[in-house]
């Protein structure tokens, strides 16, 4: 059964906090003006942890509890703690070349972050002619591209192994599958689904290896395979994160929850 949690102006970026029962998000762009906001689902109140945060799209969660966010404007992966609202720049360029516009990002076992940056924010008009190409890049310590060829890179996640990382193209509206060798770098990609209608955004897996992503009537549901389980409609759904059992949705207006398949 599909819930309702909040009405609320919530886009990007959801990272479910299990310890605090509470989902932080990102709202949508109003000119250059993001904020991050926190909802706790014990009580139902939002409260804004970064008001005007640098345009920040897609989040995740390090290892010590603090958000790796994407920023938009200028262009950026910065850390952020979120009870004080400290942030700190992780990276902001790739061989003295800015970034375009990180999108997501998701934060491997080792520690390590994984972006995807495309070049679409100067044709929504807040931000400078790209210099580099439609990547995903991987920071621990230094910055490294470790696939290119897309046209616009959007959400990723890795497989519960981590030994697959999934990348969805929502210009090309496909998926691709890449192998991760060694931990460090990827190979053998491959085409690993293609969505007929809308396109892939938020990009997750299960415990079970299933690939979750929007389109369709909301959202998608495939096997490791690649073969299409469930839809699942949900008009207007944005992006998503487990919590437990469920999914909890953001789509512009509100957040959503529901069971996962087999939940």
């Amino acid at each position: 059964m599909i819930e309702q949690l909040a009405r609320t102006d919530a886009h990007e970026g959801p990272v479910y906090v299990a310890a605090e029962r509470a989902l932080y998000f990102t709202t949508q762009r109003a000119g250059r003006r993001v904020d991050i906001r926190r909802l706790s689902l014990v009580d139902g109140r939002v409260s804004t942890v970064r008001a005007d945060a640098n345009a920040a799209n897609g989040m995740a969660l390090d290892h010590d509890g603090r958000l790796i966010v994407c920023e938009q404007q200028p262009a950026a992966i910065s850390r952020i703690d979120p009870a004080t609202g400290a942030r700190e720049v992780l990276a902001d360029a790739y061989r003295g070349r800015p970034l375009n516009s990180p999108n997501d990002v998701v934060v491997k076992s080792d520690g390590s972050v994984w972006f995807t940056d495309p070049s679409y924010a100067h044709l929504q008009g807040f931000g400078p002619e790209p210099q580099l190409g439609d990547h995903v890049y991987r920071l621990d310590g230094r910055l490294e591209l470790v696939a290119e060829g897309f046209e616009k890179p959007n959400g990723l996640a890795f497989s519960p192994g981590e030994d697959v990382l999934y990348v969805g193209d929502s210009e090309a509206c496909v998926i691709d599958a890449f192998d991760v060798v060694d931990g460090r770098r990827l190979a053998n990609r491959r085409r690993f689904a293609a969505i007929g209608e809308g396109f892939p955004d938020g990009l997750v897996t299960d415990a079970r290896g299933n690939v979750y992503t929007t389109g369709g009537p909301g959202l998608l549901v495939f096997s490791p395979a690649g073969a299409l389980l469930r839809e699942i409609e949900l008009p207007g759904a944005v992006n998503f994160t487990f919590a437990g059992p469920r999914l909890l949705v953001t789509a512009d207006d509100a957040i959503w929850t529901l069971p996962t398949p087999g939940a």
